[in-house]
């Protein structure tokens, strides 16, 4: 499963991992800025709760996107892999500006959505301009490779974490989500061991790693995100390590970004927002 690719002239959406709890109210940055990049009051926002199996979580978002102003809003639940061949869902999601997965276990996005005519066509609409956010699983689904299931700790060990495949929004980075808040550095380290060309996101709780069509992130929201930059990794030993054994891994730099910084996934660069005033 790869990325659409972005023909001609065309612009890819914004690709927005959420770290989970963020807030639901009006004045809400994380949530606003979304629906301001989506249109607004034009915005048409389609809400996927698939991943929650609580009844209520789609209008609950609804609300929350009404209240900020944004113009229709649909929920769109995929229960099945057929769903996901419905042609008024597949319709709904070809005419929206904006694409939001909400939180739950991002194993049943994963195993309902993913490589679906739904999941391709949110891929094409991203690469068309259509911007697509997910908050905590919904965050973790968004790119090629996902952490489907891990343990919690700082110290990556082989056995720690487990992946399959995303969404493909992005083939350049492995997202976890509710980040310090759950302790979860060791299990993206053990996940970029295996994955050594990606670079890491860790987002933590009401927080938000804006990645704009030019694959530059801007941090919006109360928490961090700690960016893991594995382009000069001389060293990795999860296959060499025996199960639950520590997993040795050298020249990687580690980022921790507060909102309003900046960084480059192309060029590794980083702007703090003290530096860019």
């Amino acid at each position: 499963m790869c990325s659409a690719n972005v023909a001609g002239n065309d612009r890819r959406g914004w690709i927005i991992p959420i770290g989970g709890a963020e807030k639901k109210i009006k004045s809400s940055a994380i949530l606003s800025r979304f629906v301001e990049l989506c249109g607004a009051d034009a915005a048409r926002i389609v809400i996927i709760p698939t991943a929650s199996q609580l009844e209520d979580t789609g209008e609950r978002y609804v609300k929350v996107f009404g209240k900020i102003g944004a113009g229709q809003l649909d929920v769109v639940n995929f229960s099945t892999r057929s769903d996901c061949q419905d042609p008024r869902r597949l319709a709904l999601l070809e005419q929206a500006t904006g694409i939001f997965f909400t939180g739950g276990n991002q194993q049943r996005l994963a195993d309902i959505i993913g490589d679906t005519p739904s999941a391709q066509q949110i891929r094409h609409g991203n690469s068309q301009g259509v911007h697509v956010a997910g908050t905590s699983a919904g965050a973790a689904f968004l790119s090629r490779q996902m952490i489907r299931t891990g343990r919690t700790g700082s110290t990556p060990k082989s056995g720690m974490v487990n992946l399959s495949e995303g969404l493909g929004l992005s083939n350049s980075v492995i997202v976890d989500q509710h980040f310090r808040e759950r302790d979860r550095l060791g299990r993206l380290l053990t996940a970029l061991s295996h994955n050594p060309c990606a670079t890491g996101i860790g987002v933590d709780e009401d927080t938000a790693a804006f990645i704009d069509p030019d694959n530059r992130i801007e941090v919006v929201g109360s928490g961090g995100v700690t960016v893991v930059d594995t382009s000069g990794m001389m060293q990795s030993t999860p296959t060499a390590a025996q199960k639950g054994k520590p997993v040795g891994l050298t020249g990687i730099k580690l980022h921790i970004l507060l909102c309003g910084d900046r960084y480059d996934l192309g060029t590794r660069t980083v702007w703090a927002k003290s530096e860019q005033n």
